[in-house]
């Protein structure tokens, strides 16, 4: 192939296949992605590894258990022997296949409500950040096309939740929410519904989202393609969906692993102050909080959710600078130089 070919070829290249792959030879997507996929697959098989390889109830408390230890037998709660010797202490990490990472207070096995409290914090976090990201770009959308009197009602709307303190409204939110369940037209969520703090921190982000979007979408606005558009007669949904919407996605595919990552952390904290996720279900905040009175005897009860949420945490914003310098011409033109 000759030069003046190969340039034709890489010219006539789409920006997104050109964003793929700058993103597939970016070192930090892979990392990222690798680290996300093995805590992925942790959680996926959390059931697996509770009831064949563990062979324990991570919901169940034991109190009276014993566990096999180089082939002695061991309390998994033990008579304290500091202070007064008052109390129980929970065994420590075994290494093993059973009571792995050791016990919490009241007997259960640590590693398994590790991967199961996983399970929920990814949930909520990936649901919660979709959740925002679909209202952000319907309301940023809306509002930076129509402008006038509906653009001034949803930005007050959203200066509103922007005036508080994100975690201030989701704790103000759901201690209301946990006492009397939610009622959205026909649905209706339990206090104890797992759908509650998927609902709160879906909405408490969305003008961290939909401002941005919306001060994209007037500026495109005024652009000479969508006034080319308008000028020839077509449908405001054909000027949205066609002219306007491809060129504010790369902003939203950056923004979904942040938002991702924002909503696990939010869930928690939430659920670290017990009004996120409800017993007997757990996640990786409420297993930190029943770790607290255990940090100087049995601190993996606490550390090991700890480091968890930072691992995963890191690597969606890796992964999520990696999209932003891909759909980037600036910066994929110094990286190519």
């Amino acid at each position: 192939m000759s030069l003046q070919e190969s340039a034709s070829v890489t010219f006539s290249e789409s920006p997104g296949r050109i964003a793929l792959r700058t993103l597939s030879r970016d070192k930090r997507s892979w990392v990222a992605l690798t680290v996300l996929a093995i805590i992925f697959l942790l959680a996926l098989f959390a059931p697996v590894y509770s009831h064949f390889v563990a062979k324990t109830d991570p919901f169940a408390s034991s109190l009276d258990a014993t566990v096999l230890i180089h082939g002695e037998s061991k309390p998994v709660l033990e008579p304290s022997t500091t202070g007064l010797g008052l109390g129980v202490t929970p065994i420590g990490p075994t290494w093993s296949t059973k009571y792995f990472l050791g016990a919490d207070s009241q007997g259960r096995d640590v590693a398994a409500r590790l991967l199961y409290g996983g399970r929920n914090t990814l949930f909520i976090g990936i649901t919660a950040g979709l959740i925002t990201i679909v209202l952000s770009l319907l309301i940023g959308l809306i509002a930076g096309y129509r402008k006038g009197w509906v653009d001034s009602i949803l930005s007050r709307l959203l200066d509103v939740i922007w005036a508080f303190p994100v975690y201030l409204l989701a704790i103000s939110l759901s201690v209301v929410l946990l006492t009397s369940g939610l009622t959205l037209g026909f649905l209706h969520f339990g206090p104890g519904s797992m759908a509650l703090p998927i609902v709160i921190i879906g909405v408490v982000y969305v003008p961290y989202v939909a401002r941005p979007i919306r001060g994209q979408v007037l500026a495109l606005r005024e652009r000479e393609f969508v006034r080319a558009a308008v000028g020839s007669g077509a449908k405001h949904s054909t000027i949205v969906f066609r002219e306007i919407l491809p060129n504010v996605l790369p902003s939203v595919l950056v923004f979904i692993p942040i938002m991702v990552a924002l909503s696990m952390l939010t869930e928690s904290a939430l659920s670290f102050l017990s009004i996120g996720v409800q017993p007997p279900s757990a996640s990786w905040g409420t297993i930190i909080n029943d770790g607290l009175g255990l940090l100087y005897t049995r601190p993996w009860v606490a550390i090991s959710p700890g480091l968890m949420i930072v691992l995963t945490a890191a690597a969606l914003n890796l992964y999520g600078d990696a999209v932003r310098d891909a759909l980037d011409p600036k910066t994929r033109a110094r990286s190519d130089s």
